[in-house]
């Protein structure tokens, strides 16, 4: 298949992986933070870990748009559900990401409550059309990438003159969680969280574009490369950003061209930037309250926002105390370091957000990279022979 088996040849895989080996110098490590859910499953699941030196460590970013939205804002989707009776359409994944109390969409809907899974925004809006008598309310999350539909469905009901049909709006930015994550004590302060390059998104950067970027490459010195999905894209960032770290520069580069330009979509930027306004702050699981990170609908639109029209409980809920997706979607710590992990936490049976996203990391670890954790284990002990002999 044309553009998809030329981007999973093994061959050609093992020889970027061999290139990167000869690059890497012996005498130092090289951390590099894939931002994006999608590129942290294609690590996972093509082994990719298993093809680097041992010099090269991937860092897990917060870029699951699931994983990312706190408890307070589930808390609210089940409220609209439950105490407004309306009919709340979202996506899958999101049904099964807990809230407080044990609570989640999909048990709020075994109460009685009118929750419908949907694939776009625009069954939503055919539901408002089929159903004029009721409320209908679309659950809006995602980065960039996911935002452009949002502002179109919501400009369609305008001109449909949809009554029944509103958006709450959870959409957030990638350059404000990039930001908080440079700025973080971990980064700055501590040095726990060693960052010398992220692998830049996909998907978002077909919207934004790469100039996005170059402000943390020029004012934090972190080399950024932008790679698509595929096994091949991802090893060809790592050495690009290996090259980088090796030469002392620290620029965007763009790995995915054929899908990314420096300019993003400027149409789809427009539509948003006409539809939607910055938020003062928007809480983010694991990285609190980040400035000018979230999306509110402007106030021409305000019929159709959620928020607008419906009066919802302000309420704080705290995270399950031994779950640790907060770390985790800091780069603080990985899946293997969460007590839960694999045992009272799987994706039968989420815990956290982490969990719950198969673009979350500890799914990702959990089908793919557990059993490389297993094959470690099971080495220990012919090690511990060999070395005592």
């Amino acid at each position: 298949m044309k553009y998809v088996d030329e981007f999973r040849d093994g061959e050609r895989a093992r020889e970027l992986a061999q290139k990167i080996g000869q690059e890497v110098a012996p005498d130092r490590l090289y951390h590099l933070m894939e931002f994006c859910g999608g590129h942290t499953h294609a690590i996972f699941r093509y082994g990719i870990p298993d093809l680097l030196p041992s010099q090269i460590k991937m860092i897990h970013g917060p870029g699951c748009p699931v994983c990312v939205l706190p408890i307070v804002r589930i808390d609210s989707a089940i409220e609209l559900a439950l105490d407004h009776g309306v009919i709340l359409c979202t996506y899958g994944d999101m049904m099964r990401v807990p809230g407080s109390r044990k609570m989640s969409l999909l048990k709020a809907r075994a109460q009685g409550a009118d929750v419908r899974m949907v694939y776009s925004i625009l069954d939503a809006l055919a539901l408002a059309q089929n159903n004029p008598d009721r409320d209908v309310v679309f659950f809006a999350i995602g980065f960039e990438t996911t935002t452009p539909p949002t502002a179109m469905a919501i400009r369609q009901a305008e001109r449909l003159k949809l009554e029944n049909f509103s958006v709450f709006c959870n959409h957030v930015l990638t350059p404000s969680a990039i930001s908080t994550i440079l700025e973080s004590p971990e980064v700055r302060e501590l040095g726990t969280l060693p960052l010398d390059g992220f692998i830049g998104p996909a998907h978002v950067s077909t919207v934004i574009g790469s100039q996005p970027y170059e402000y943390f490459a020029e004012e934090y010195q972190s080399p950024v490369v932008i790679a698509g999905f595929e096994p091949l894209d991802v090893l060809q960032a790592i050495l690009m950003l290996v090259r980088q770290i090796n030469e002392g520069r620290a620029e965007v580069e763009n790995e995915f061209t054929r899908a990314v330009t420096r300019d993003g979509n400027v149409k789809a930027k427009k539509v948003v930037a006409d539809t939607f306004e910055m938020r003062r702050e928007f809480e983010w699981r694991g990285l609190g309250l980040v400035p000018y990170s979230g999306l509110k609908i402007k106030s021409n639109y305000a019929r159709f926002d959620a928020e607008q029209r419906f009066t919802l409980k302000r309420r704080s809920a705290q995270e399950n105390k031994a779950c640790e997706c907060p770390a985790i979607l800091r780069g603080v710590k990985t899946p293997r370091d969460c007590k839960l992990f694999g045992t009272v936490c799987t994706p039968e049976n989420p815990i956290g957000s982490c969990m719950v996203s198969s673009e979350g990391a500890c799914a990702a670890h959990y089908s793919y990279g557990r059993y490389r954790d297993q094959a470690i284990i099971d080495d220990k002990p012919s090690m511990i022979k060999t070395s005592s002999t």
